[in-house]
């Protein structure tokens, strides 16, 4: 990976500037250092807005460009997401700094002839023209059809939907998880076949983009008929580096059709960021003010162009993106985040023999706030499934069946003591259905959670569907290399593949089943999707088994 510029002049500016007035590591936990922090690189503070109103009807070019998305359903609200850019490769998207105004509609139809609610909101200038629409006192359980006007300009038609009520029991739940769409590594086909399914939500599980240079021929991609701006061969570090690659990945129509289907619940990783970096430790050797003002743009980035609600908008390098949903008395999901606090990585973040540093009782991988969170919130479910999608494998992974076994130190294997607390936390809760989905490593699991991973036959206390990658690691195989010695090191792996796609969960009062939905190729467009395989898992009874 290419190492942080110390010498980019924004980075230079800032570093002087707190180093000047600011003189401890922490400063950024203070809010009026991450105010300070959002100063430095011209991010605006909370409320702030541009004087001037453009005309909407002197934007020449149609602005909705990057699509429409909706997110985080609750029983009676839908979040309405679009991005103004009618030139989205270019640092400003081809509009002048200054606010627009944004009509949005809602309907029971595609047609718009029965809408239900309809309002005006603003893009600023300062979050890059985006606009995140709450739209409260809706039905629950039902679906509804929303669009964008800006000038003459209408958007795409989105769908979305509302959670069931906080005592409803619904039938049943279909959702997809998705994680790691690498753009330089090929076409997202997967979101194409994803568009065409019956879902009510979607959990993209984080590595929505990476920091990575994208080349003109777009990478794996190898566009012959257009080249890509030079701003994308270059690794992300600025505020306008992140927006700009955002504008690249939404670029792509088969991301588009898939947000515009089903509504996204989001949570990160590491990539839109920096690889493997955790909480306020970067990969590289950097001065850490260097590294918190790019966090702090990452984050800033991230929201503006997901359709996150207010609560999610961060505040300099600090974000609170765990939260929790509810479909009614059938799901409670507790989004987590694992990067922000996590303890740095014992022994380098690769595979390594775990030992007294990874073994420590003090690490964490969710910091202990968030930690209390998870389990108080566990504590008063009294849903059936408890399903908490995160980033990185949960479940023990050892490398291969001998006693000189390895573990990846990224994993929640390098935090073992953070495991046993989660899992002791759900066995004192009460937790009989806990299922964990799981991004990050570009391959499908199934795995049994165990209460014990050194004994085999210790009791099952939860299942693990972890979803590949929608491009990253390129076209992937059905049997990787490693196939055999993972398989054979750890009997609680269920179901092991290495192609591209992503994973649909069916949720019932009695039991759940996993389909994962693979393509046979992303370097070249247009694969059709196939089932790998189907698992389920009874409701009281947690284990993978064929469907």
């Amino acid at each position: 990976m290419t190492p942080v510029d110390r010498h980019h002049p924004e980075f230079r500016a800032a570093a002087r500037h707190f180093d000047r007035h600011i003189g401890r590591r922490r400063f950024l936990t203070v809010t009026g250092a991450a105010a300070a922090l959002a100063f430095s690189v011209g991010l605006p503070a909370a409320g702030s807005a541009s004087a001037a109103e453009l005309d909407g009807k002197r934007i020449a070019d149609d602005p909705f460009t990057l699509g429409v998305a909706s997110g985080d359903p609750l029983p009676g609200s839908v979040l309405l997401w679009t991005r103004l850019a009618p030139r989205p490769f270019e640092p400003d998207s081809g509009l002048p700094p200054e606010r627009v105004s944004v009509f949005w509609e809602l309907a029971h139809d595609e047609r718009f002839t029965r809408i239900v609610r309809r309002g005006r909101a603003t893009a600023h200038p300062e979050f890059q023209h985006t606009v995140h629409v709450e739209v409260d006192h809706l039905d629950s359980d039902r679906a509804y059809f929303y669009r964008f006007r800006a000038g003459d300009w209408i958007s795409p038609v989105g769908r979305t939907r509302t959670a069931p009520a906080e005592h409803a029991r619904p039938a049943g739940l279909k959702l997809a998880a998705v994680s790691c769409q690498a753009y330089h590594d090929g076409y997202f086909t997967a979101y194409r076949h994803l568009a065409e399914e019956d879902l009510d939500v979607v959990f993209h599980l984080g590595d929505y983009l990476y920091e990575y240079a994208v080349t003109a021929t777009g990478g794996a991609r190898a566009y012959t008929d257009r080249r890509l701006p030079a701003v994308f061969n270059r690794e992300t570090l600025t505020l306008e580096d992140y927006r700009l690659r955002y504008a690249l990945y939404k670029s792509d129509p088969d991301l588009r059709a898939a947000h515009a289907a089903h509504p996204f619940v989001v949570t990160w990783d590491d990539h839109e960021t920096e690889n493997n970096y955790a909480g306020d430790i970067p990969e590289n050797d950097v001065p850490p003010e260097e590294f918190l003002l790019r966090r702090a743009a990452a984050y800033r980035a991230y929201w503006e162009n997901q359709p996150l609600r207010a609560p999610q908008r961060p505040e300099g390098p600090d974000m609170r993106l765990y939260r929790r949903l509810r479909f009614g008395q059938l799901a409670q999901f507790d989004i987590l985040d694992t990067r922000q606090y996590r303890s740095n990585q014992a022994y380098g973040d690769g595979w390594q023999v775990p030992g007294p540093e990874s073994e420590d009782p003090a690490r964490t991988m969710t910091g202990e706030t968030q930690e209390r969170w998870l389990l108080d919130g566990w504590r008063a479910s009294r849903a059936t499934w408890n399903v908490v999608p995160q980033q990185v494998v949960f479940s023990e992974r050892r490398n291969v069946p001998t006693a000189a076994f390895k573990l990846s130190m990224d994993s929640w294997d390098g935090y073992p003591a953070s495991r046993r607390r989660i899992l002791d936390g759900a066995a004192a809760a009460g937790v009989d259905n806990l299922m964990v989905l799981t991004g990050d490593v570009h391959v499908g699991y199934g795995l049994d959670i165990k209460a014990d991973f050194r004994d085999p036959a210790s009791r099952t206390v939860g299942t693990e569907i972890v979803a590949t990658s929608v491009s990253s690691g390129k076209d992937g195989s059905d049997r990787p290399a490693n196939y055999g010695d993972l398989t054979a090191a750890n009997p609680h792996l269920k179901f092991y593949n290495g192609r591209r796609g992503y994973v649909t969960v069916e949720l019932g009062p009695d039991r759940a089943r996993a389909d994962f939905r693979t393509v046979a190729a992303v370097t070249t467009p247009g694969a059709p999707v196939t089932t790998a395989a189907s698992l389920v898992t009874e409701a009281g009874n947690p284990g993978l088994t064929p469907a």
